[in-house]
């Protein structure tokens, strides 16, 4: 094997949880506060229980260019012990850490290499560099717009090369457009592995030639950041193939989870299904804590229940009476009730009003989905909106329909409307 590493980035470490944490109960709440830090320190034991002989962290390694003593000092915790157990660490520098920001007066271990403002390259191995070369490149201050890539010049092709870059590859519109660049920059840059790091959400874009990976944070932090969160743990071969293994370092994992209730008729059969869907996320998590967001939907009876002033409070008081102090525990961050009252669709829309004409219409753009991007079609133009929609598959575009019928049912139908 001629190279192993750990590719980390966006480790966010300190990151507040604002709101969620004042509203957790205590264990939850401290759970939250040491969650970045416990990711971190997880890392770092991969890195040495696998032996590999680098960790790679692409940028914003604390949450604000402000950054806490206690981050900076955990964060260096971490490099040292590597650095005892033989394991270098190359660190670039995001938005959320510039090199701008405020920085204790620390020292990081000798087997640490901190990128500054231009690219420069660093062997993995100083007695052999052939074997690895970083290339790494950090913001100077928060907002970066330059395509960097341009700035990196030309590689040494007989070296492998691993690019590590805090970036907005393709203009993903769920970021800020730092640091923006093409895929094509970095296929034809001539580097190896592109480690990069900003997108929070796991991705491989390119598996070879080169290799452009974004391992994700380490620790969801939102509802927005559900699932499994972690790093990859990269190996490169002796004939320069690249094999990526993404391993989960999160403590507590966020989740969203929906109940239907249409089928139900009473508020007990509710409450054994939200059991079931706690019992389920705790199942699935390898023995980590969870924090879960619900939502009811669907038509049903139940409908008139939940809708009783502080009905849904109290069923989510119950759940957490029963699960929260757990260890794992599973906390019900909030329930979200989308469910509608009954109807007969068919008696519906077989009458004369406005009502029937709006489901005449939902079929007919079922049958004839282009029908829906003609009446759209000054959207589908707009400057700011036509990005999204030209992204939609025929199955989120049918989804969406699904979801503006019911809402349309739901505002026109009900008589208490």
């Amino acid at each position: 094997m001629t190279l192993r590493f750990i590719h980390a980035a966006d480790l966010h470490l300190d990151s507040p949880f604002r709101g969620i944490r004042a509203a957790a109960p205590d264990n939850v709440a401290r759970a939250l506060y040491s969650a970045t830090f416990d990711s971190y320190r997880n890392i770092v034991d991969l890195c040495m229980s696998e032996r590999v002989d680098a960790l790679l962290v692409a940028g914003d390694i604390y949450d604000g260019a402000d950054r806490s003593l206690r981050a900076q000092q955990a964060f260096l915790d971490g490099l040292r012990s590597l650095d005892a157990a033989g394991i270098r660490s190359f660190v670039c520098h995001g938005n959320h850490d510039p090199l701008d920001g405020w920085e204790a007066r620390l020292s990081y271990p000798d087997g640490c290499h901190r990128f500054g403002a231009d690219f420069t390259a660093v062997p993995v191995f100083p007695d052999a560099p052939e074997r690895g070369l970083v290339y790494g490149i950090s913001y100077p201050t928060r907002d970066v717009y330059e395509n960097l890539v341009a700035r990196l010049g030309m590689v040494d092709a007989a070296a492998f090369t691993i690019g590590l870059l805090h970036a907005n590859v393709g203009g993903n519109t769920d970021h800020d457009l730092y640091a923006p660049c093409s895929l094509d920059d970095l296929v034809q840059s001539g580097i190896d592995y592109w480690a990069l790091g900003h997108v929070h959400t796991r991705q491989v874009m390119r598996e070879r030639a080169p290799s452009v990976v974004y391992p994700g944070n380490p620790q969801g932090r939102h509802p927005n950041e559900p699932g499994a969160r972690g790093v990859y743990l990269v190996e490169v071969t002796d004939d320069g193939s690249i094999r990526l293994d993404f391993r989960a370092t999160d403590t507590v994992r966020w989740e969203q989870a929906r109940i239907d209730i249409s089928a139900m008729e009473t508020e007990q059969e509710l409450v054994d299904a939200i059991e079931d869907e706690m019992q389920s996320l705790l199942d699935g998590a390898q023995g980590r804590s969870i924090v879960v967001r619900m939502t009811l939907n669907g038509r049903g009876d139940l409908n008139r229940f939940l809708r009783q002033p502080g009905a849904v409070d109290d069923l989510l008081s119950g759940v957490n009476d029963q699960w929260a102090e757990r260890l794992p525990f599973v906390w019900c961050e909030r329930i979200q009730n989308e469910t509608a009252a009954a109807i007969d669709r068919d008696a519906l829309r077989s009458g004369e009003d406005f009502l029937a004409e709006v489901l005449r219409i939902a079929d007919q753009v079922r049958e004839c989905p282009a029908t829906l991007q003609d009446g759209l079609a000054e959207l589908y133009q707009h400057r700011r909106f036509r990005q999204h929609l030209a992204a939609l598959t025929v199955e989120e575009i049918a989804a969406l329909l699904d979801e503006a019928e019911a809402l349309a049912v739901t505002l026109l139908a009900e008589d208490d409307r």
